[in-house]
């Protein structure tokens, strides 16, 4: 080699969820521009999405922390493909609430009936909130709902559950944004049903199950080009003279060029020394909560607390009959993921979110002797607060003395997100984008890329060109605007 060759990148990626392999895979297409490392602090990659073994006849696995996505998440199926993986077809079903309460988006009931006047009212809501989400954006769906003269019955039995659906925000949901909420309906590369002006849910959508995620992530890791350091935490990272050094948990520094941090926004401010103004302020913003996924086999425990098919359901969503507000998720997985179909036992999940609020948990109701698998998890807020100081800035932070950022945060809590974040960050280091013959998919990153790094993957005089020169400016008054309003928030409110 001469020694005038300019040696590759050194680039470390701090996490080996969806987002830290999507960008490694990407970076590790150009292996003479980049020597990619990845970090985990676990033993496997793929984050929360992860496989496990449960106990009983048939020697059966879960997908624990990820179970599907719609069609629509082209870049997640792209990427599947290219390994040789494929998603299973499946429609969805959902229960929701019981007796009285009780609905469902595959057939009519008493509920939808009694509130048709309100479902027909709330569709025209949604499309105030889309033509204005410049502003919606601040405000939680709680408030909307009370602003636009809906009733408490209607908010709490139908629109808050249909949002922890869609976002699984349990006890959050509340303070979910609104203009999130109307794109899940109305734009055409988020949303997941059609609105049923007469039903609000008439859809079965046809989504895909992921096959074995351990199986998957290790295969794609051994088989692009990047070195992989299981069980390996960074302790801290100082960004110096142009350089990233990076130290783990047993003393050792290495030296790096470019640094992708694909982990908790807590964990980056945790590891990172001297964080700039604009990082404190947008990863500071981010608030996590404590979750817990209990894997049982209690039919008992189903049949009280929801409206149960055995055969039928694959996710059941409840309200606390004491605070509605509150909110209880569960699925069927033996009706959902299709290594479980036919296996004769029916496997639920059931998810208590937010430990602050336990006090209301039914976790101690389930039979000890039927728990398969406990697993606690740390998961970002959807609230408003994430998309009005959080979303809008990332820009200013990408890039920041060498540093970058992926991962569900950075938008919204999807698997496709994720990886898309991941390619963006690899785009931004001089990696091409590996799907450009999928338009859905190469719309959606080119969407990410602009919004979450201001940057547009097409130059020259063209429409992305002129949005992004023409943001740049408002931008930065909604920047300041968004400072002006959190630090009223926090003077005045406690909420």
């Amino acid at each position: 080699m001469s020694i005038f060759t300019k040696r590759p990148a050194r680039v470390l990626i701090v996490g080996s969820g969806a987002s830290g392999i999507a960008a490694a895979y990407a970076l590790g297409k150009c292996p003479d521009r980049f020597d990619v490392h990845v970090w985990e602090k676990s033993a496997l990659p793929g984050g929360v999405a992860s496989s496990v073994r449960i106990e009983g006849p048939g020697n059966l696995f879960i997908n624990d922390g990820v179970q599907g996505g719609t069609r629509s998440y082209r870049n997640v199926l792209n990427l599947m493909t290219e390994f040789g993986f494929v998603g299973s077809p499946v429609y969805l079903k959902i229960s929701f609430g019981k007796g009285p309460t009780a609905w469902s988006n595959y057939k009519k009931t008493q509920l939808t009936d009694t509130h048709k006047d309100e479902i027909k009212k709330f569709d025209r809501t949604l499309r105030i909130i889309n033509k204005f989400e410049c502003v919606f954006v601040f405000v939680p769906i709680s408030k909307v709902m009370q602003w636009f003269g809906h009733s408490d019955e209607f908010c709490n039995q139908m629109v808050l559950p249909l949002v922890a659906l869609f976002f699984a925000t349990g006890n959050q949901t509340p303070n979910v944004s609104s203009a999130v909420i109307a794109r899940v309906f109305l734009d055409d590369k988020l949303r997941m049903f059609d609105y049923d002006p007469e039903r609000l849910l008439s859809q079965m959508p046809e989504m895909f199950i992921f096959p074995n995620l351990c199986e998957m992530y290790q295969t794609i890791v051994k088989k692009i080009a990047c070195t992989f350091h299981g069980e390996r935490t960074v302790e801290f990272v100082n960004r110096e003279q142009g350089k990233v050094f990076v130290t783990d948990d047993k003393g050792c520094q290495e030296e790096f060029d470019e640094i992708i941090f694909s982990c908790t926004a807590e964990t980056v401010l945790a590891v990172l020394r001297n964080p700039t103004f604009m990082e404190r302020k947008v990863l500071g913003n981010i608030e996590y909560y404590n979750d817990v996924t209990i894997t049982h086999e209690d039919e008992e425990y189903m049949a009280k607390h929801y409206e149960l098919n055995t055969n039928v359901d694959q996710y059941f969503i409840r309200s606390d009959p004491d605070d509605p507000t509150k909110l209880e998720m569960s699925f069927n997985l033996s009706n959902y993921q299709p290594q479980l179909k036919g296996c004769g036992r029916n496997i639920y999940q059931t998810i208590f979110l937010n430990d602050a609020a336990k006090s209301a948990w039914t976790i101690n109701e389930i039979n000890t002797n039927k728990i398969r698998l406990e697993k606690w998890w740390r998961k970002f807020s959807h609230s408003w607060r994430h998309f009005a100081f959080t979303v809008p800035f990332m820009r200013y932070i990408q890039g920041t003395k060498h540093t970058w950022y992926c991962g569900t945060y950075t938008l919204i809590g999807t698997h496709e997100v994720a990886v898309i974040s991941g390619l963006t960050a690899a785009y931004r280091l001089g990696a091409k984008y590996p799907f450009p013959q999928d338009d859905l998919a190469k719309m959606q990153f080119e969407d990410h890329l602009l919004l979450c790094h201001g940057k547009t993957a097409r130059f020259g005089c063209n429409k992305d060109t002129v949005v992004s020169i023409c943001m740049a400016p408002l931008m930065r008054i909604f920047l300041v605007t968004a400072l002006c309003l959190q630090f009223f928030v926090r003077c005045f409110r406690k909420d």
